[in-house]
C-alpha cells in the first residue's frame, strides 16, 4: 500500500503540492472512485489509479540507456549546468539517478535508474564489473603500457589502481585503444595514461557489465532496457 500523493509523485504527475490540489479538485480516481484526500492508500498490486480519465500505471524502478553527450553532468541536479537527468524528457518520476559518473566532457554509456540495489551491485569495488572505454591518447601507446595497466599504475591515491586490460587498436602520434577497469575512481582513465606520460584527448564508455552502448542511440539520446538486457544485469 502506498499513498495517493507519493504513487502519482513517484510516477512524475507533479509535486507533492500540485497534486494535492489536483485530487482535491476531484481529477484522480481509485477504482473509478474519486479520491478524497492526498493521504489515501492505493494497493499498487490491485487498484487502477487515474488522473484526468487516463491510467496512471505505477512501476516500483525503471531502467534508462542513456548515450551521453560531452557537455552535461552526471548529476540528479545542478545550479549551473546541464544534467543527465534533464536528457531524459516527458514526465518522468524524481527518484531517478545515473548509476556512477561519466566526466561531462565523456561521452557514451550511462545507466538511469532508481535501483540502488543494482547500482550498488554494479559499482561496488568488490564487485568487479568490467567497465569498457573506447579513448583517443596523445602520444603512442606501446606494448610497455600494455604491461604497466596490467599490474596497476598509480594514479596519486596510494594504492596502485586494480589490473586493467588495455588492447591497442591503433598506435601513433594519436593513438586509438579499449580500456577495461574493475574500479571508478575519480578521472581514473585520464590520470592512468597521464601516470604514463600521455593525455587522454577524447573518452567513451562502451560498456558495464553485461550492458552494452546501443550504437542505434544518438547522442542525447536514452530507452528503456530491454527485457533481456535487465535479465542480464540481474
Amino acid at each position: 500500500m502506498i499513498r495517493l500523493d507519493k504513487y502519482l509523485a513517484d510516477m512524475g504527475m507533479g509535486t507533492r503540492s500540485e497534486l494535492k490540489k489536483m485530487i482535491r479538485s476531484g481529477r484522480v480516481q481509485i477504482d473509478g472512485v474519486p479520491a478524497k484526500k492526498p493521504e489515501e492508500k492505493v494497493d499498487i498490486a490491485s487498484q487502477t489509479v487515474t488522473l484526468d480519465g487516463k491510467a496512471v500505471a505505477y512501476q516500483k524502478v525503471e531502467y534508462y540507456m542513456l548515450h551521453k553527450p560531452a557537455g552535461v553532468v552526471s548529476a540528479t541536479k545542478d545550479k549551473k549546468e546541464k544534467t543527465v537527468l534533464d536528457l531524459i524528457g516527458g514526465q518522468k518520476r524524481k527518484d531517478l539517478f545515473p548509476v556512477g559518473r561519466l566526466d561531462k566532457d565523456t561521452e557514451g554509456l550511462l545507466l538511469i535508474t532508481n535501483d540502488g540495489d543494482m547500482a550498488h551491485r554494479l559499482l561496488a569495488p568488490g564487485k568487479h564489473v568490467d567497465k569498457v572505454y573506447f579513448a583517443r591518447i596523445d602520444g603512442k601507446v606501446t606494448n610497455e603500457d600494455v604491461i604497466q595497466f596490467s599490474e596497476g599504475v598509480d594514479i596519486g591515491d596510494g594504492d596502485l589502481t586494480l589490473p586493467a586490460r588495455l588492447e591497442i587498436l591503433t598506435s601513433a602520434e594519436e593513438s586509438e585503444i579499449l580500456l577495461t577497469i574493475q574500479e571508478g575512481r575519480f578521472h581514473q582513465v585520464k590520470r592512468m595514461f597521464e601516470a604514463v606520460g600521455k593525455k587522454v584527448t577524447y573518452l567513451k564508455r562502451m560498456s558495464m557489465g553485461s550492458l552494452v552502448l546501443d550504437e542505434n542511440l544518438k547522442k542525447g539520446e536514452y530507452r528503456p532496457l530491454t527485457k533481456e538486457e535487465l535479465e542480464k544485469l540481474c
